[in-house]
């Protein structure tokens, strides 16, 4: 059986987890029975403002928030991917890849984007791990822009790549092209989800965000995608596909 992912398309309310997590708990009760892996926008628990009140909103990768996430992925039997962001040594974007069963993992974006910069402190290491969809990659939002972190990736013959992401509506084409571009370079399954929505919060800029969560196939054609809407994306990806794609472009072969 083809395993399935849900790109899980949400608007965000910047500095209330309490809300966040709500959302995300019902999204994920709500999801087909057939989906393997969920997966959420950038910064879907916290949201972001550049400046210290994201302080105050960052989580700890063992706290409440987190907990409950996971209890909600064992009953749901269903791994979770959700962007947060935490509070450790410094402040990280972070994306947990939260199983049903089984440890968790922590991607840190390795490529800040504006006000991310003067807050936070990059990610070290990339990340890969097994997933229902195969040996999967991490990425967040402006790490697609860096044709070495996909390079690097294919080097491991990941199968599939999940990208969390807030990209700005003004260039939301850009986004679109980058995760078909990843699909195309790497010959896997890529699946961006988008946050959706406006921020509009008193002492930030107003900025409203793409939306237009897609799953790419490994040849970078779209499989299927959406608009703007907060909708769930829920996508079979096809046996042999990748497969096909691999054997026909031979970028494995040697």
């Amino acid at each position: 059986m083809s395993p399935t992912v849900a790109a899980c398309q949400t608007a965000v309310d910047d500095l209330d987890v309490e809300s966040n997590l709500e959302t995300v708990v019902a999204r994920v009760e709500a999801l087909p029975d057939r989906v393997d892996v969920a997966c959420f926008p950038e910064q879907a628990l916290t949201g972001f403002v550049p400046d210290d009140r994201i302080a105050e909103t960052a989580l700890e990768r063992d706290g409440p928030e987190l907990d409950r996430l996971r209890e909600v992925a064992g009953e749901a039997g269903i791994d979770l991917l959700v962007g947060y962001v935490e509070r450790d040594d410094a402040l990280y974007n972070a994306a947990a890849y939260l199983r049903a069963d089984g440890p968790t993992t922590v991607y840190r974006k390795r490529h800040l984007w504006a006000g991310e910069r003067e807050l936070l402190e990059p990610g070290e290491s990339l990340v890969t791990l097994e997933t229902p969809l195969g040996r999967t990659g991490l990425l967040t939002c402006y790490d697609l822009n860096f044709v070495a972190e996909s390079a690097t990736l294919a080097d491991k013959r990941v199968d599939a790549l999940l990208v969390v992401g807030a990209w700005p509506a003004t260039h939301s084409d850009n986004w679109r092209l980058l995760l078909r571009a990843r699909a195309l370079d790497g010959v896997r399954w890529t699946v961006g989800t988008g946050r959706t929505g406006r921020r509009d919060v008193e002492g930030a800029r107003v900025t409203d965000y793409a939306g237009r969560s897609l799953v790419a196939r490994p040849d970078g054609g779209i499989r299927a995608e959406l608009d703007t809407d907060e909708r769930d994306l829920v996508v079979d990806l096809e046996d042999g596909v990748l497969e096909r794609q691999r054997d026909l472009v031979g970028v494995f072969a040697e």
